[in-house]
């Protein structure tokens, strides 16, 4: 390819070219958030005001050398703050609740798990863009279901009973008293086991296929005491289900099925008369253009290497991807047997939309 420099816009490239150079920044400043999160250094940190590179190693229990020079590459990062007169770190209140604090809802270390699968399953990757195969959850590195799980879990733990369920019509009332209620593609069980945790007098059955997930999921119910109500299957979403059900759900996972319509009418088979679908979807437009945003572009990379390669790999009738947007799941809903369709809430990472008989 012959390059005639005269033609190039200098000002555009120089932008570009900062731009990559950021975004390689950006990848290597994952690996250093990750070893954070793993060796507990942001928890050294935490609530401690001003602190040398030497006690938040002694803290940690790492060494001292090591921890200095990943101090700078936070602080160059804006991760930490750095006093110079003092020569000491500091972990902010707003950057501790970003990076330490396990249970806030933009707790983000985890979803740098994700990012590693992508990248140690990029030769599976390159096989799939170039033969049109597809790659199924179970075929991708461990650090994928992981990370998935953990990146999701506290915005499900902050907004599910708190926000969504109470968005949708009656849903609330029939779980106090007692319902039935079916969490299909739970991976690791979070929705389920939040659910359950909130509403005892109520019954959940977990569905997925992915056995490793459900093993997780089985051990987190008993460690939240909830295992007296929560059952996780093995199974398809194809399968037909033991109805009546008060309540089914897909939390995050109807777009990376090849089968939608096929899946979402399993519960429409299986739910009581008065009965409700919710789905929780990534948060996308209907138009291509109003999702290039860093969100649509995150989303839309993950459905390149994981959603839409899942998909392919069932051999099925769609491949949504997790850019569906409200109007392709509404009319997926519709083709399933549900009469009304409408959006109960959103989140800037989640569409919540409620289907009924």
């Amino acid at each position: 390819m012959a390059l005639d420099t005269q033609t190039l816009d200098q000002a555009e490239l120089d932008a570009l070219v900062e731009r990559a150079v950021a975004e390689i920044s950006a990848g290597y400043g994952g690996v250093m958030i990750d070893i954070g999160r793993k060796l507990g250094l942001y928890r050294a940190m935490a609530d401690k005001g001003p602190v040398t590179s030497r006690e938040v190693a002694r803290a940690a229990g790492c060494a001292e050398r090591y921890v200095r020079e990943w101090l700078n590459a936070q602080a160059a990062g804006g991760y930490v703050r750095y006093h110079p007169e003092s020569h000491s770190y500091e972990l902010t209140p707003e950057q501790a609740y970003v990076l330490a604090n396990e249970r806030s809802p933009v707790y983000i270390p985890p979803a740098w798990d994700v990012v590693a699968s992508l990248w140690a399953d990029e030769a599976k990757a390159i096989h799939a863009f170039r033969t049109g195969a597809g790659l199924s959850w179970g075929e991708h590195d461990e650090r994928l279901s992981c990370g998935v799980a953990a990146f999701y879990r506290n915005g499900y733990r902050a907004n599910l009973v708190a926000e969504w369920l109470p968005a949708l019509e009656g849903v609330v009332e029939k779980l106090e008293t007692g319902a039935r209620v079916a969490d299909i593609g739970c991976g690791h069980g979070y929705s389920t086991i939040f659910m359950a945790g909130a509403f005892p007098r109520s019954r959940f059955i977990g569905f997925d296929t992915h056995a490793p997930s459900l093993e997780i999921a089985r051990d987190l119910a008993r460690e939240a005491s909830v295992g007296d109500r929560v059952t996780f299957v093995h199974a398809s979403a194809r399968q037909p289900l033991e109805g009546p059900f008060d309540l089914a759900c897909f939390f995050d996972c109807l777009h990376d099925l090849g089968h939608p319509v096929e899946a979402a009418r399993r519960p429409r088979e299986a739910l009581a008369a008065d009965g409700t679908l919710m789905l929780v979807e990534p948060y996308a437009s209907d138009r291509v253009e109003e999702n290039l945003n860093p969100i649509g572009r995150l989303y839309y990379a993950a459905s390149s290497a994981i959603c839409c390669a899942h998909a392919i790999s069932e051999n099925g009738t769609h491949v949504l991807g997790a850019q569906a947007g409200e109007a392709r799941l509404t009319r997926i809903c519709h083709e399933a047997g549900f009469t009304r369709v409408r959006r109960a809430t959103q989140t800037p990472f989640n569409l919540i939309i409620e289907a009924r008989p």
